[in-house]
């Protein structure tokens, strides 16, 4: 059964969404992050997808104490990303609580550089997220785009001990429009050795059965849940 991980992003602290990564059309929602973790925790969620985006923006993390906190307080497994720009940004993200680094316009621009993280701090400790716009990459919080398709961005980093990839359609993330299946269809075509996380217009249990149905291993849900389009109790049978 595909695996569901729920999206806590954080702004000022606080939980918050963005419509397609415009800081102009972010939600608030009422949520504490260490709070609702705890919640998703409760639950039987396994895991959180934890998305600094003040820190993408000001290329350093941000929010590390709220994943201290999260560490402490839940038994999820956290991946963080946003603002990671150096490794003694990898090694605080990990000693504060962090299962795994999410790492995107780094693995498009510093490629190399990635690749001594994951020699230095083993490759199972990363994720590459790739966000995708007409069939390219795009870096810099979506703001401009690669030449590069997804595969051209994590076959280099094969060697170095990558498995999982989370794959955001941008088209569809923040509209609750649901999710593109061929999109995910080619996606594990061109990508079979990689655990697939895929993100972006998660809406139904039909979009988690499409996924299932492309053989992609997990998904991402934020919005939705937020919003009371997926049930919070519902999803939790796909908690892995």
């Amino acid at each position: 059964m595909i695996q569901v991980i729920p999206a806590i992003d954080l702004i000022d602290g606080k939980v918050q969404r963005l419509q397609q990564g415009d800081f102009n059309r972010k939600t608030p929602y009422p949520w504490d992050p260490v709070e609702l973790s705890l919640l998703l925790d409760q639950k039987g969620f396994k895991r959180l997808h934890l998305v600094d985006l003040e820190g993408a923006g000001e290329q350093r993390p941000v929010h590390l104490e709220v994943l201290q906190a999260i560490g402490r307080e839940t038994s999820l497994a956290i991946d963080y990303g946003g603002g990671i720009r150096r490794g003694e940004d990898v090694e605080r993200v990990l000693e504060a609580g962090a299962r795994f680094v999410a790492v995107g316009s780094l693995a498009v621009n510093e490629p190399d550089r990635l690749k001594s993280w994951m020699d230095a701090f083993g490759g199972r400790s990363f994720l590459v997220a790739a966000d995708v716009r007409q069939g390219r990459v795009t870096t810099s919080a979506w703001r401009q785009n690669s030449a590069l398709r997804v595969e051209q961005v994590v076959d280099p980093l094969l060697p170095h001990g990558l498995e999982q990839l989370l794959c955001t359609d941008i088209s569809r993330d923040g509209m609750l429009e649901g999710i593109r299946r061929g999109f995910y269809e080619d996606l594990r075509k061109r990508l079979p050795s990689l655990h697939i996380i895929a993100s972006g217009g998660i809406t139904s249990p039909n979009d988690l059965k499409r996924l299932e149905e492309a053989g992609i291993d997990a998904a991402v849900v934020g919005k939705a849940m937020y919003e009371n389009r997926f049930d919070m109790d519902r999803l939790a049978a796909y908690a892995g």
